[in-house]
């Protein structure tokens, strides 16, 4: 089969940063299912894993990435129960598994579940990473129970992103919250307006514009940058509110600051229950479900907002670039 890989980190302007290569279809175990993957999506995510994972060596064999996919099932594993050959799925995957960047791929059935019958399979790629990340802070980390939110404010930083664009929606949709989201430019303002936000604020002067919300925003979600925004957080955050951030930092916080207020304070990473194989893994499964039956009654809407065509290693490398430039919207 085809294949979009690397075996050295380069940098995407490069054309050894990408490449395209011929393997072999892989071989499912008893609990996967073998997809003919149909569209994926590319997220931060995979641009990451591409620039560290052969910084010092060149890899013995091509690193397959990509974690956001749909496609029909070709095969089932012996034990794999639910799935029929024919079902037309969508799913993020294992970052420790080979990716989605190719024809076809295995993937353990309890992450994957059937796509919304009512959006093309670009739609349907473009939700599960960001949708399974966002839900899992929103209910998973934080706690909070569908249609909590009366009289309360939660602050999306990086509304227009995926996982923000996502999370707007579902608050919107399945509780009472305030709204209120971050964006900087006149497209990514409009992006957030169309997700639903009640309220949008510019980041980068977040205090200035939220002065009146000092120690009252309840609960803050950051998908963007965490030790830049760790001070004004601190500063908004409301007492006994929760925090909860998605990209690492590798500059030292001042974790101290939150004692004051007893603040919680959550990572969130969707690839954690499928890595440590936890026993409620079988949750992602049913998240998507549900973002599935969101997205067939209209409830909520695909992030998908740019399309590329081909399965190449100059197409994925355009792709990457677009992440890398942080313009990326949706």
């Amino acid at each position: 089969m085809k294949a979009i890989g690397f075996t050295r980190s380069l940098p995407i302007t490069n054309n050894a940063s990408l490449n395209d290569y011929e393997i072999d279809i892989p071989s499912c175990s008893s609990n996967e299912l073998l997809v003919k993957i149909k569209a994926i999506s590319v997220n931060p995510v995979d641009y990451k894993v591409r620039q560290k994972s052969a910084q010092n060596e060149e890899l013995n064999e091509p690193k397959i990435i990509g974690w956001d996919a749909a496609g029909v099932v070709e095969h089932i594993g012996s034990n794999v129960e639910n799935f029929s050959v024919g079902d037309e799925v969508y799913y993020a995957g294992n970052i420790k598994k080979p990716g989605c960047y190719a024809e076809y791929q295995c993937i353990d059935s309890a992450i994957v579940t059937k796509k919304p019958a009512k959006l093309n399979w670009m739609q349907s790629a473009a939700l599960p990473l960001t949708a399974l990340t966002a839900w899992e802070c929103i209910f998973d980390r934080m706690n909070i129970a569908e249609n909590d939110g009366i009289d309360e404010k939660i602050l999306i930083i990086g509304g227009a992103g995926g996982v923000g664009s996502i999370a707007i929606q579902i608050l919107k949709k399945l509780t009472q919250f305030e709204v209120i989201a971050t964006a900087s430019r006149e497209d990514t303002v409009e992006w957030c307006e169309k997700m639903g936000a009640d309220r949008i604020v510019n980041h980068h002067k977040l205090l200035e514009e939220l002065k009146s919300e000092k120690d009252s925003i309840s609960y803050i979600l950051n998908f963007a940058d965490t030790a830049g925004h760790w001070e004004t957080m601190t500063k908004l955050i409301a007492p006994q509110g929760h925090i909860a951030c998605i990209v690492n930092t590798t500059e030292n916080v001042n974790l101290n600051a939150l004692k004051e207020k007893s603040v919680s304070f959550h990572w969130e990473l969707m690839f954690t229950r499928p890595m440590f194989n936890t026993r409620d893994k079988y949750k992602q499964h049913k998240i998507l479900a549900r973002i599935a039956e969101l997205a067939d009654t209209g409830k909520i809407i695909s992030t998908k907002n740019k399309e590329f065509h081909g399965l190449s290693a100059e197409v994925f490398r355009e792709v990457h670039k677009l992440q890398e430039s942080g313009k990326s919207i949706g």
